[in-house]
């Protein structure tokens, strides 16, 4: 308790800075930044964590003579970017949703997320509900958590330039991103689109049936049932994104 006052007290420039890295990554990362958690458990875990990472890792004091308001803007950044990078890969589940969605006719359908208090696609709410839980199940905010400590290995307190490298970098996590939530959708999206064949055969077969009223609810029956049993496979592969989001968070911290 004694060195926590002394930090507090003695050191508080190097606990701000220290806070408003690890504050960057609670305003923007997908686990800490929901708007069902309270504002003030968010701002006690960033605290403490701020406190055991003052504690825990040697800082130069010096760094704080010049510049201090420059210092704690490049602190928020670094902590943005490491949760924004960790988020965009996140949005993969929402944009998989969405092209689920306008293939099974659920394309004007959206729910209110009551984490961001957006509207969001119906199915992309489920994916990223569902990739939520798996993430939490396997300790992914631990690995957030950690990339953050590791931060202070690559990027020290006051070292953060940013350079062109770090906007090209952001583009080419967000063309990924867009390149896998597609790849996600593409067994359903085939699928639909092989019944959307199929009605227009029938279509010029029959011309008396009206495609649009069998085809809209044969589309959703079929949709459900190769989303449920597409599943496990969603299972298998989420990990592999959560695990793809960490990488880019440490190629980010090489740029350095």
């Amino acid at each position: 308790m004694d060195e926590v006052f002394n930090l507090l007290l003695n050191q508080f420039e190097i606990f701000l800075l220290v806070f408003v890295r690890t504050s960057g990554i609670f305003i923007v990362s997908p686990f800490f930044s929901t708007q069902n958690t309270p504002n003030t458990l968010r701002v006690g875990f960033a605290f403490i964590l701020s406190v055991l990472l003052a504690l825990s890792l040697d800082f130069d004091s010096s760094i704080v003579e010049n510049g201090y308001i420059l210092l704690i803007f490049k602190e928020l950044v670094v902590g943005m970017i490491i949760g924004f990078i960790s988020y965009s890969f996140f949005s993969t589940f929402y944009i998989m949703g969405q092209l689920v969605d306008m293939k099974i006719g659920f394309g004007m359908v959206h729910v209110i997320d009551p984490q961001h208090r957006v509207q969001v696609p119906l199915m992309g709410n489920f994916y990223y509900i569902l990739s939520f839980l798996l993430f939490m199940s396997i300790n992914g905010h631990h690995s957030i958590i950690n990339s953050l400590v590791d931060s202070y290995k690559f990027i020290p307190i006051g070292e953060f330039s940013p350079i062109a490298e770090d906007g090209f970098f952001l583009i080419d996590i967000l063309s990924k991103v867009f390149n896998i939530g597609f790849k996600l959708s593409l067994p359903i999206v085939v699928t639909i689109l092989l019944i959307d064949v199929l009605l227009g055969i029938l279509a010029r077969t029959i011309p008396q049936m009206n495609v649009f009223v069998v085809g809209l609810p044969l589309k959703i029956l079929i949709g459900l049932v190769v989303i449920g049993l597409s599943l496990s496979i969603f299972y298998s592969i989420s990990p592999t994104i959560f695990d793809s989001a960490i990488k880019e968070i440490y190629n980010f911290l090489n740029l350095f």
